[in-house]
């Protein structure tokens, strides 16, 4: 692999890149998942609109690439633009998991919150939000890898990242530059879903209390 050692910085530079454009993108979509979510789980009109959010994610990459950064006012080789593509797909895959986490919290729970004086921020931080969390972690995992793949697309309009060595390595005929550039997309998609799953763990320690005792329970059964 003499490519590989005599690229090291590009390869650096590019994975940098990746970063950048993913993970305000996930960063993105799940700030903007979890209030409509939480309001889609809570209102009788929410169904629309997890539905055509929802849909979002059967409308082809390159298309969007194009036509959102003639609506949002910004360069089609730019970061910006593919954040904000990436930002959509997101909520297109986040929004009605969350949806519902919420929706599947006993109502039992939410009318003992109220009674004891939680107001609506209150519930949603210290009820709601920590009850649903699970499943958002979940989503979110799934976005992180949706949204690392989606990246490399950015490199046919010209946005630099990993997805930089799939075409020039195709370009040229270079089979390890495309493979280096495959192995440094799957281990960056891992490397961000291990952390994602480390902070859900950590969000949530009474998950882990919790399978423990069904666990003890199995066993002396």
């Amino acid at each position: 692999m003499s490519w590989l050692s005599s690229n090291l910085a590009l390869i650096g530079e590019l994975t940098a890149e990746h970063l950048w454009i993913a993970l305000p993108a996930i960063a993105l979509s799940v700030a903007a998942s979890v209030p409509i979510a939480r309001w889609a789980a809570f209102s009788r009109r929410g169904g629309w609109a997890l539905s055509a959010l929802s849909a979002l994610y059967a409308v082809p990459s390159l298309p969007l690439l194009v036509v959102v950064p003639v609506i949002i006012g910004v360069a089609l080789r730019s970061s910006a633009n593919m954040i904000a593509v990436l930002t959509l797909y997101g909520v297109a895959v986040l929004v009605r998991q969350s949806a519902e986490g919420f929706s599947a919290i006993e109502r039992a729970t939410l009318r003992s919150a109220t009674a004891c004086g939680f107001g609506t921020a209150r519930r949603f931080w210290q009820v709601e939000l920590p009850l649903a969390a699970p499943v958002i972690v979940a989503g979110t995992r799934v976005v992180v890898t949706s949204t690392v793949s989606l990246v490399t697309i950015g490199a046919f309009v010209g946005v630099r990242s990993l997805g930089t060595l799939f075409t020039d390595g195709f370009q040229r005929g270079l089979v390890a530059e495309v493979v280096v550039g495959l192995a440094a997309t799957i281990a960056l998609a891992l490397g961000i879903d291990a952390l994602v799953a480390g902070i859900g763990r950590a969000a949530t320690p009474w998950t882990r209390a919790g399978a423990a005792a069904d666990h003890e329970q199995g066993a002396r059964a």
